[in-house]
C-alpha cells in the first residue's frame, strides 16, 4: 500500500488488515527520523510489513536527503568499475535499512539506449545499458551491495520494458516481440535472478505471448517467468494504478486478484497517480482501497477464480521475503 510523503503512522487501519508491503510515494524530502516512524508503525505487529521504496539512482530517488547520490545506472555503468556500483549500493542500502526500508525496487536490467524517461519511454537512463552483458553485469553488482546492507532488491521491468512502444504508467504500451525479449531482455534478467529477492512483472502486453498487461497475465507470470524460466521467488507487480491498467478495464482491486490468479504475490498501487490523483493516497482512501483489494481476493477464492494453494504460495513468498531482508 502507498504511504504519501512519509506519513506511514496514520497507516495503522490499513496495515492491520496485513498488507504485505509498504511503499513510500510523494515528493517531499524523506524527513530524519524515518527510521522512528517506521518503527512506530510496525510496533506491536506480529509480522512487520516490507517497507520498500524506488532507489535507482538518477531522479529516480524517493528517500533523498537520508540516501547518499546515485548517478543514473547508464552512469554508473559508463563511469563506475561493477565493484565501484556494488560499494556504492552497499552505503545505500546501509542508509535505507537505517530509515527502516528494508526492500529497494532497483535494479532496472531493461535494455535501453534511448532517451529519457519521460512520458514515451518508460527506461532511458534508468537503464545501465542497451547491451545484455554490461546490462545484466551492472544490475546484479548493485543488487549484490543492496543484499550486503541487508535490503531485498526488485528486479525490474520483467520481460523487459526497454524499446517499448511507450509508458504505461501513462497509457498501453508493448514490449518488444517475445522472440526479441528471448535474445536480449530475457537472458539479462535471468543472469540477475541469482541476485535478488523478487521480480516486478511490467504492465506492458507482450506480442507472442500475451494481449493482457503482463503484470494480469497467467502466460507472463505463471508461464514464463515460473516455468520457462524457473523463478520460483516473490514477484511484484508494476503499479496497477498505471493508465494501461485502467485502459485494461480493470479497477486496481480487479487487477490485484487477476494479478494474484496469474501468479503474482504482491500488488503495487498509486505510484502512478498524479498530482490531481493524490487525494486517492490520503490515508483514509488508501484505507478504503486496501479493504476493496482485500474484498476482491477473498471474492476470487470465494468463486473459485483463484485457489487457495495460489494464495497460499503467494503469502510464503511474501513471508520468504521478509526473512531475507532480516538476514
Amino acid at each position: 500500500m502507498p504511504s504519501y510523503d512519509f506519513d506511514i503512522t496514520a497507516l495503522g487501519a490499513s496495515l492491520d488488515q496485513g498488507a504485505g508491503g509498504v511503499i513510500f510515494l510523494g515528493g517531499a524530502p524523506a524527513p530524519a527520523d524515518l527510521g522512528a516512524r517506521v518503527g512506530e508503525a510496525e510496533r506491536g505487529m506480529a509480522v512487520a510489513p516490507l517497507v520498500m521504496a524506488d532507489e535507482e539512482g538518477g531522479l529516480v530517488s524517493r528517500l533523498a536527503p537520508v540516501t547518499s547520490p546515485v548517478p543514473w545506472p547508464r552512469t554508473m555503468a559508463a563511469t563506475m568499475t561493477p565493484a565501484q556500483v556494488e560499494a556504492l549500493a552497499a552505503t545505500v542500502g546501509r542508509e535505507m535499512r537505517a530509515a527502516g526500508v528494508d526492500m529497494d525496487l532497483a535494479p532496472v536490467a531493461d535494455l535501453d539506449d534511448q532517451a529519457g524517461p519521460s512520458a514515451s519511454d518508460p527506461d532511458g537512463s534508468r537503464s545501465f545499458s542497451n547491451t545484455p552483458a554490461v546490462a545484466a553485469t551492472y544490475a546484479s553488482a548493485f543488487a549484490d551491495g543492496l543484499r550486503a546492507a541487508g535490503v531485498v532488491p526488485v528486479v525490474k521491468h520483467f520481460p523487459g520494458l526497454g524499446h517499448s512502444s511507450g509508458n504505461t504508467d501513462v497509457a498501453p504500451a508493448r514490449t518488444l516481440p517475445l522472440a526479441q525479449l528471448r535474445a536480449g531482455a530475457l537472458p539479462t534478467f535471468a543472469t540477475t535472478f541469482g541476485h535478488v529477492g523478487a521480480v516486478m512483472v511490467a504492465n506492458a502486453t507482450v506480442p507472442g505471448l500475451t494481449t493482457l498487461p503482463a503484470s494480469v497475465s497467467p502466460a507472463a507470470i505463471d508461464g514464463l517467468l515460473r516455468q520457462q524460466m524457473g523463478w520460483h521467488g516473490l514477484v511484484l507487480t508494476d503499479s496497477l494504478s498505471a493508465g494501461a491498467i485502467s485502459a485494461a478495464g480493470l479497477t486496481v482491486p480487479a487487477a490485484s486478484a487477476r494479478a494474484i490468479e496469474a501468479g503474482a504475490d504482491l500488488v503495487l498501487w498509486g505510484s502512478t497517480l498524479d498530482s490531481a490523483q493524490t487525494a486517492q493516497l490520503a490515508p483514509a482512501a488508501v484505507a478504503r482501497e486496501t479493504s476493496a483489494i482485500v474484498d476482491a481476493i477473498v471474492g476470487a477464492v470465494g468463486s473459485g477464480a483463484l485457489s487457495r494453494a495460489r494464495l497460499e504460495d503467494a503469502v510464503t513468498h511474501v513471508l520468504a521475503a521478509k526473512h531475507l531482508a532480516t538476514c
